[in-house]
């Protein structure tokens, strides 16, 4: 009888188990990309040196009157220099160890510096060593001290040590001892591969990948189709509006790692603008994918230039008396304007998704946006940001990690608590429903911040930076996507963001690094249970 009732008890918390993990394996989780900077520890590509800061805006290593050339390689140093933070602050584990190589064309002398070590040098190649100091991270730094006029240098690319194997480019392999005849080095093939093979394994799991980041379109007053990102550009970083990486780029990750596309058109790109990025996407996007079309970001934030342009666009077009419903009137008109003009491209809606943005908190602009002449005849999904997190005047109750999380469950304290927040996912559903398009999520998950402070150590950062690291955060993150899938039958939610560092303004990564093992990623192992 005993052995009976155990076996029962056994059954039952296997089906239990079952059916808690057929309900968190039915989810589609995407992921957005990073700015492409050299703090970026995603690392996103097998030359580094596309992720270095421009000549130019590195003010402490470039002296003297430079000229550059279009690209942004220095083309005379005119008795100065000109220097470049290849990756700046990147915790240690971001990068494989080994020898990495840099390659360059034109005549003249490169200096390393931080945590770079000069191993070799010959014409037009150099072979660095790269070794984190005391503070496990790293710090490098590449200075142009001589260069010929007449044959500059210029094409410098810092290179990753090793290789693949062909036929798998979600692996990064050491020698062509660990491939069968058909190893490929970095040195060699580095424009072919372009991509880290480890940034590849960790976005390979997400079935829709968001751009927005990766772009650059975040203040960018960027117009018309001839200043979009260049592949010859020396790099694709910089400042906010300088920095993006070419439509190139972004359609090649995509299929390279079979996953559809989410694509953000600047805020002020003129209709032939549209049309040629439509044009791109439709002829080189695998035709089996689809591309999400989103109109600029959060037009709605105020921190935001799009937000100062919307509104200025909305008034000049007198949408509205009230400046914000100008605002959201003309975003919602624009958007339609690009959704149709992707249409006449591609033919038809099929391949597309049209996304329209809103509010999650603010329940009165959903009907504004989606209303104003009847543009919600023609979009698809409605996105989000569903965010948790400690509300401003609720901060003064941390004094522990164990505090954070109970002020994540206290709904009268803290308007952003889990259950207050699926409220506001609730109200926006009934919208959904009522415009008949799906709901889902542009970004979501944690958001735990403390306005106002400039560094880690200021106080509350430790502690909410420790509840992003706690195992605890697995379970809150488990909680908020199965209450989500609930409540949106299943909808897309894309996670925010790729790996990258704990900063005084946000822990905002689902790993603090590319190559972070899961036992220290409590979002990214929370994130696993519904691949």
């Amino acid at each position: 009888m005993y052995k009976s009732k155990g076996l029962i008890l056994t059954l039952l918390l296997f089906s239990l188990s079952i059916v808690s993990l057929n309900a968190n394996a039915k989810l589609p989780i995407g992921m957005n990309t990073n700015e492409i900077m050299q703090v970026d520890p995603s690392v996103p590509f097998v030359n580094l040196f596309k992720m270095a800061m421009p000549f130019r805006e590195a003010k402490k290593l470039t002296k003297g009157r430079i000229i550059y050339d279009q690209d942004g390689w220095p083309r005379k140093l005119n008795g100065g220099q000109a220097g470049s933070y290849v990756v700046h602050w990147i915790p240690e584990g971001s990068l494989p160890k080994g020898r990495y190589t840099v390659l360059y064309d034109g005549e003249g002398q490169i200096t390393y510096g931080g945590d770079a070590k000069l191993i070799h040098s010959q014409p037009g190649k150099d072979i660095i060593e790269l070794h984190a100091g005391k503070d496990k991270h790293l710090q490098v730094s590449l200075i142009i001290k001589r260069s010929e006029p007449q044959n500059y240098l210029r094409n410098i690319r810092v290179l990753l040590p090793g290789g693949i194997c062909a036929n798998n480019p979600f692996r990064r392999v050491s020698s062509a001892r660990q491939c069968r005849g058909n190893y490929q080095s970095f040195e060699r093939y580095h424009d072919k591969i372009l991509f880290n093979p480890d940034y590849l394994k960790f976005m390979k799991d997400f079935k829709v990948i968001r751009m927005m980041n990766i772009s650059g379109i975040t203040r960018n007053p960027i117009r018309s189709w001839q200043d979009m990102p260049q592949m010859s550009k020396a790099t694709w970083a910089g400042m906010e509006g300088v920095r993006g990486a070419p439509l190139e780029v972004m359609v090649r990750l995509a299929n390279i790692l079979n996953r559809n596309a989410w694509f953000n058109l600047p805020h002020a790109a003129d209709n032939q603008f549209v049309r040629q990025y439509a044009v791109y996407i439709k002829k080189h996007l695998r035709p089996h994918l689809k591309a999400y079309i989103e109109y600029t970001n959060e037009n709605w934030n105020t921190v935001f230039m799009q937000s100062r342009y919307t509104k200025k666009m909305g008034l000049k077009y007198k949408l509205d008396r009230d400046i914000n419903q100008a605002s959201y009137k003309y975003y919602s008109q624009r958007a339609v304007e690009i959704f149709r003009i992707f249409e006449q491209v591609f033919g038809n809606t099929k391949r597309l998704v049209r996304v329209m943005g809103v509010w999650s908190a603010n329940r009165y602009m959903t009907p504004v946006v989606m209303e104003h002449k009847g543009a919600y005849r023609y979009v698809d999904a409605m996105a989000i940001a569903p965010y948790f997190f400690v509300h401003r005047k609720a901060l003064s109750g941390v004094n522990s990690v164990p505090s954070v999380f109970k002020l994540l469950e206290d709904d009268k304290k803290n308007p952003y608590s889990m259950n207050n927040v699926y409220k506001m996912i609730r109200q926006q559903m009934e919208y959904a429903k009522k415009y008949k398009v799906k709901l889902i999520a542009y970004e979501g998950g944690q958001h735990l911040t403390a306005p106002g402070t400039h560094s880690t150590r200021d106080y509350p950062n430790p502690y909410l930076i420790g509840a992003n690291r706690a195992n605890t955060m697995e379970k809150f993150y488990v909680d908020f996507l199965n209450h989500w899938n609930k409540i949106t039958g299943g909808s897309l939610f894309v996670a925010f963001s790729a790996p990258r560092n704990c900063q005084f303004y946000g822990c905002w990564g689902i790993k603090e690094h590319i190559n972070e093992p899961d036992n220290k990623a409590p979002k990214y192992r929370a994130l696993k249970r519904f691949f």
